[in-house]
């Protein structure tokens, strides 16, 4: 990655690329970050503070090392400001399949979420999620019914999770489920939580038709516990980083959409 000395980074996006960075290196001192970013060594040292205060990496003298990636990937902070342009294609192409008039379910991902920001057009409509951010934009929404699902508060995932949340949901039917995870092969999807995995579940049994939300940074990867197979979606929107090869198998299993990303 090459970064002009002098260019002006907002604060958010230089840490995302300092996180990212270190999580593909392993480790990398304040003099390398600050060639990266193009700022002081002083205004990464600020920068790797607030990192660390996060739990996504962790500093010694002189640099900074990557935490184990379950921290890295489920924090919510690192997530919202990851791979916004697929997201929001993705998104968008999500959006065809909201019916005014009927019920979806949100998970707590950031694809999720840049969904709930496309609903106000589609009202009527119910709105059933765990996640907070999520709850923050639909509420405010005209002829947008909200059913927040509480539970145990997570503040990594910013979320409502463990028994209450599962009951919750199992309480209620939607249309459709719309859900994302942090990996997947042409197989299976995973997750490196089993507490989310237990609630991500009960959703998709929740709903009539199912649909996985994924950025090409997600796959081909594998996490600890298996979520649910592929062909349990009815269908998977993708952003067009993904491989050929994975397309055609996955198109093996499940009706996927490709969506171009704006450059």
């Amino acid at each position: 990655m090459s970064t002009r000395r002098g260019d002006a980074r907002p604060q958010e996006a230089r840490q995302q690329a300092i996180a990212e960075f270190v999580a593909r290196q392993g480790s990398a001192t304040a003099v390398e970050l600050a060639e990266l970013t193009g700022v002081s060594v002083m205004t990464v040292h600020r920068d790797l503070d607030e990192l660390a205060r996060r739990g996504l990496l962790r500093k010694f003298r002189g640099g900074v090392s990557a935490q184990p990636s379950t921290v890295f990937e489920s924090d919510a902070e690192y997530r919202l400001n990851a791979r916004i342009e697929q997201k929001r294609a993705i998104a968008a192409r999500a959006a065809a399949y909201v019916e005014p008039g009927g019920s979806i379910m949100l998970d707590d991902s950031t694809t999720a979420l840049q969904l709930a920001a496309l609903l106000e057009p589609l009202a009527p409509l119910t709105v059933v999620t765990n996640y907070r951010r999520t709850i923050d934009q639909v509420c405010a929404m005209k002829d947008v019914r909200l059913i927040a699902l509480g539970g145990d508060y997570s503040r990594t995932h910013d979320s409502f999770n463990g028994l209450p949340c599962t009951e919750a949901i199992s309480s209620v039917s939607v249309d459709t489920a719309f859900i994302s995870t942090s990996a997947m092969t042409a197989q299976m999807t995973y997750h490196q939580e089993q507490e989310i995995v237990v609630v991500k579940r009960a959703m998709l049994a929740s709903a009539q038709s199912r649909v996985l939300l994924m950025d090409s940074s997600k796959m081909p990867r594998t996490a600890l516990h298996h979520l649910a197979p592929v062909d349990a979606y009815d269908r998977v929107i993708v952003d067009d980083g993904v491989e050929d090869g994975l397309l055609d198998e996955l198109r093996d299993r499940v009706t996927v959409e490709v969506t171009p990303t704006k450059q």
